[in-house]
């Protein structure tokens, strides 16, 4: 038992520092979104393609050929598209955009409702009732994230309708690259399992627009900000966030998501000049307080049924 908690331990604690890196890469990208011009379309190929070659020569040192085994299996091949295009690509495109167009707290914010979707997910495609922790969750992200989006003035948003949308997107594809790569990482090492998801999201960026044609002006802010972007914001967060599934549930590790929005919120106060007013903090402390009452709520009820 105590072993069991210690895994359990271990995995929140890399959890936490994948999200802990998140909450800066947001910040990073919020500046480099609205401050330089950035084609998202070009950013998104540079990042994806960047992030996965690397990592897939990181696998490659480390396992070998061994990386191609995941090929040997269409059922293993169908999860990794999936992962690739419905995770890290559908998540990558609505948070930029998100962040683009309003700004990086309110993003992450929305981003972070990722827990109650996986649960809403259990909900439609296995038919699990929810519980009543469930639905006190939902109804208190639901008065945070109102807070949080209308900053006390109930006749109007704070941010822009659009950005509001995609945040919610943000957030039910952040569910998605939680839970559609466990089975592929029943039989692959997480790294390998990125490497290649990223890569494959890479080269579909790039269909679409190849990162050699319509460069923008290259300065060295955009350098810099590309590179925080790719390390703390694609191949270290998601590799840790990998890695911490092999100890600690899905739901569990979601719960770490809490350090995403309050960095991000910290670092936009100081650095990119956000004001936040009492009713904001009120509303992102409702979040925080929804999604850790939601999972646990949800651990003490299976408890109690097993």
């Amino acid at each position: 038992m105590q072993t069991k908690t210690n895994e359990i331990v271990k995995g929140i604690f890399w959890a936490a520092a994948a999200s802990g890196m998140w909450g800066i890469s947001g910040t990073v990208l919020q500046f480099i979104s609205q401050n330089e011009t950035l084609p998202i379309s070009w950013f998104l190929s540079v990042r994806t393609l960047g992030a996965g070659s690397i990592l897939l020569l990181i696998s490659f040192i480390k396992y070998r050929w061994r990386i191609f085994d995941i090929f040997k299996s269409w059922h293993l091949i169908g999860w990794l598209l999936a992962y690739a295009v419905l995770g890290l690509m559908a998540n990558l495109i609505t948070f930029f955009i998100s962040v683009q167009t309003g700004n990086a707290a309110a993003a992450t914010i929305l981003q972070y409702l990722s827990p109650l979707f996986i649960v809403l997910g259990s909900l439609v495609f296995k038919g699990k009732k929810p519980f009543t922790s469930d639905l006190i969750s939902f109804m208190l992200s639901l008065a945070g994230v109102f807070l949080v989006i209308t900053q006390g003035n109930f006749s109007q948003l704070a941010i822009p309708l659009d950005s509001l949308l995609w945040g919610i997107g943000s957030g039910i594809t952040a569910a998605c690259y939680i839970v559609l790569p466990k089975p592929i990482l029943q039989t692959a090492s997480p790294i390998v399992v990125l490497g290649w998801g990223t890569f494959l999201a890479g080269i579909f960026f790039n269909l679409y627009h190849p990162f050699w044609q319509q460069v923008p002006t290259i300065t060295p802010a955009v350098v810099v900000s590309i590179g925080t972007v790719i390390l703390l914001g694609t191949i270290l967060p998601f590799s840790l966030l990998l890695y911490s599934l092999h100890f600690a549930p899905a739901d569990v590790v979601s719960i770490m998501d809490a350090v995403q929005p309050i960095v991000t919120s910290i670092l936009s106060v100081l650095f990119l000049s956000l004001k936040m007013n009492w009713v904001e903090v009120l509303g992102i402390i409702l979040v925080l307080l929804a999604i850790y009452y939601l999972q646990r709520g949800r651990r003490q009820t299976e408890k109690t049924l097993n």
